[in-house]
């Protein structure tokens, strides 16, 4: 069984929008965190003796690699707090690759300066680098705050431990996603110590104040994002599941009611975390993007049953709860800037792209939509995408696999033999990495500068 939803009043106005592309902040935002970081290193420098032996050399790089790592805390915290300016013109997956990256740096920054400092103070107390264990016990047992700090650094090593690739793939997404919100504990533990003990904060009260803000601002944002924001959007919105219904085998739709949810912020191509109230689903929340634009009292996704989450949906009853929290991601019309676009989807990738042909501003013959599914079995919400092809005078296509197996053509040369302009278009791309990753490549041979290519994944 299938189910259709007819396009909207808003969804048909959204079509007759002039394009207003939308620059993103990220350059920005990278300069004004190199200056940050500039700032620290100044901070530092102005405090620092003589560098004339070995050791003060030393415990001057452990306070550095303390100060840059303390630094970059603030902001990994920050990439954890959902802020819309970031989600929304930055885009999610580039947000959550600046955080895996961000943290990476910090746990070795970390690292560093327990190993730097705590050796510099077992040379200054004439100890060898086989002290260090002795000081490491001294300090934690006599300095203010170290104790916290201590614990601290266990959890973010901890985090980082079960958080590489090949760990990470090994343990339920689930238990890796709550394990890694302790880094909000962490961050708090080792907080304290960089006042009482850093060298810098104690003799610079102008420092402190701005060490203070820095945290305080950051500590402010992901209340406000992670917690207030939810609370009322959900208090507003009261979100409960319609109905539950298959689109092709292993792919289901799941449409929720609620009240003036068209007044939730949210843009074709972008998705919530949701959160069903059913049993053995109250502590799960994940990732799906919304496969219909926003109706005043309906929204609807469109999931490929690949994982114990996405498996159970087919199961949820009319009426359950849901919670959800966003709207996230930049892959919206905002993006546009030419005349012309090719939407190009694989899979389940169809969900957002579905959305956007429905919604991009253009006129007839301005839109293509390129599906690729192993068989026309798969081609989910197909019916759907017909109409508003019929409707929009737009381009659809499919591409799918042979009777005997083949895998469909999707090169430089076919793509320019099915758009011979692609490279004056826009194009948006969703599938999974090894699909968007070939026709990324494909597309650059064809002439689109990569600037133009549109494309938002999840893989760290």
């Amino acid at each position: 069984m299938t189910t259709t939803i007819a396009g909207g009043r808003a969804a048909r106005r959204q079509t007759m929008r002039r394009i207003r592309p939308r620059r993103s902040p990220a350059v920005p935002l990278l300069l004004a965190v190199a200056a940050g970081a500039a700032g620290v290193i100044w901070l530092w420098w102005s405090n620092t003796p003589s560098l004339a032996d070995t050791t003060a050399q030393i415990i001057a790089a452990g306070r550095i690699t303390g100060l840059l790592g303390g630094y970059l805390m603030a902001l990994v915290v920050l990439q954890m707090a959902r802020v819309p300016a970031l989600e929304r013109r930055v885009g999610s997956d580039r947000v959550a690759r600046w955080h895996a990256m961000s943290g990476r740096y910090t746990l070795c920054l970390v690292v560093a300066h327990v190993v730097l400092i705590m050796y510099g103070y077992a040379l200054q107390a004439g100890n060898t680098f086989s002290g260090i264990v002795q000081q490491t016990v001294d300090s934690v047992n006599q300095l203010p705050d170290m104790g916290k700090a201590a614990i601290g650094t266990g959890v973010l090593v901890f985090i980082g431990l079960i958080s590489i690739g090949p760990v990470r793939r090994m343990i339920p997404y689930d238990l890796w996603y709550h394990v890694h919100l302790l880094t909000y504990a962490a961050t708090f533990l080792t907080f304290w110590h960089q006042l009482s003990t850093g060298n810098e904060f104690v003799v610079e009260p102008a420092a402190k104040t701005a060490w203070y803000a820095l945290y305080g601002t950051v500590t402010a944002l992901v209340l406000w994002y992670r917690i207030v924001t939810p609370i009322r959007l959900n208090m507003r919105h009261r979100l409960r599941v319609e109905a539950v219904i298959e689109e092709t085998p292993g792919i289901v739709s799941v449409l929720m009611s609620g009240r003036k949810l068209h007044r939730m912020g949210a843009e074709a191509g972008q998705f919530f975390r949701w959160r069903f109230l059913a049993p053995g689903m109250r502590f799960s929340s994940h990732p799906y993007s919304l496969s219909a634009a926003p109706r005043p009292n309906m929204l609807r996704i469109t999931v490929k049953a690949i994982g114990d989450h996405s498996s159970a949906l087919r199961d949820l009853e009319p009426g359950t709860r849901v919670w959800a929290e966003g709207p996230y991601g930049a892959l919206t019309a905002s993006k546009r800037s030419q005349g012309k676009v090719l939407l190009v989807a694989g899979g389940v990738g169809i969900t957002p792209m579905r959305a956007l042909f429905e919604t991009l501003p253009g006129a007839a013959g301005d839109l293509t939509l390129l599906y690729r599914a192993n068989s026309t079995q798969d081609l989910a919400l197909w019916d759907e995408l017909a109409t508003i092809a019929n409707e929009r005078g737009a381009r659809l296509m499919y591409a799918v696999n042979s009777p005997d197996g083949e895998r469909p053509d999707i090169s430089p040369e076919s793509l320019r033999r099915k758009l011979p302009d692609i490279d004056d278009h826009d194009v948006f791309l969703c599938g999974p990495p090894g699909f968007a990753q070939g026709v990324y490549e494909a597309l650059r041979g064809a002439g689109v500068p990569a600037r133009r290519i549109h494309h938002e994944s999840f893989e760290m």
